[in-house]
């Protein structure tokens, strides 16, 4: 996967840009909030800039979808792995709602916000909050938009672990257990050691 492209801004509208980058001008789709915050920060044709990125491969099209923060991306990964949501669909509903305001209306359920969305039906809320508000169980508040940061070696277990599938009070004890033993052991260690109690 294409992390960020990063380059000159050769043409910034509402849905699009195309960022020249190595030689390359690359036409990437982008949220209306995306917009915004390029607009925001005076970014015109010139710039240099750096988009986040999400490559959609089907057989007939590639298609970039750009963010400009990280968090706007995961949390476009998260709203994309919800069953009848496609890319299209996910970057509609960015355009519509922040994604601080997206969290917030899946933690609350929210399904009359969600729904205001062009496309996106009584159903579909539903089925965004009930498969998204489990992720937020799982991983805590602001795990959908949460960037990763350098973290401790017990902070990448507990992701790692939980990235498997594992709620988070039973990663919780098992690390708690582990640490106590092996308190500065690598992280691989760590978590072998907790997948044994899990």
């Amino acid at each position: 996967m294409i992390a960020y492209i990063q380059g000159e801004l050769n043409f910034l509208g509402p849905t699009y840009v195309v960022i020249e980058a190595g030689g390359l001008g690359y036409h990437i789709h982008i949220s209306l909030h995306t917009y915004s915050e390029l607009v925001n920060a005076r970014k015109e044709p010139g710039a240099h800039v750096r988009l986040f990125t999400y490559l959609h491969i089907k057989e007939d099209a590639h298609t970039l979808y750009g963010f400009a923060s990280e968090e706007e991306r995961r949390l476009f990964s998260h709203l994309i792995s919800v069953s009848g949501i496609g890319p299209s669909t996910g970057r509609m509903i960015l355009s519509s709602i922040a994604p601080s305001e997206m969290e917030e209306a899946i933690i609350n359920g929210n399904v009359n916000l969600i729904k205001s969305v062009k496309g996106i039906g009584p159903k579909s809320a539903q089925r965004i909050i009930l498969e998204l508000q489990d992720k937020l169980k799982k991983e805590g508040r602001s795990s959908l938009i949460q960037t990763p940061v350098n973290a401790t070696a017990r902070e990448e277990a507990l992701s790692a672990l939980l990235m498997l599938g594992f709620t988070r009070n039973a990663v919780e004890k098992a690390l708690n257990t582990v640490m106590k033993e092996a308190g500065d052991a690598p992280v691989e260690l760590i978590i072998k050691n907790a997948l044994k109690l899990l």
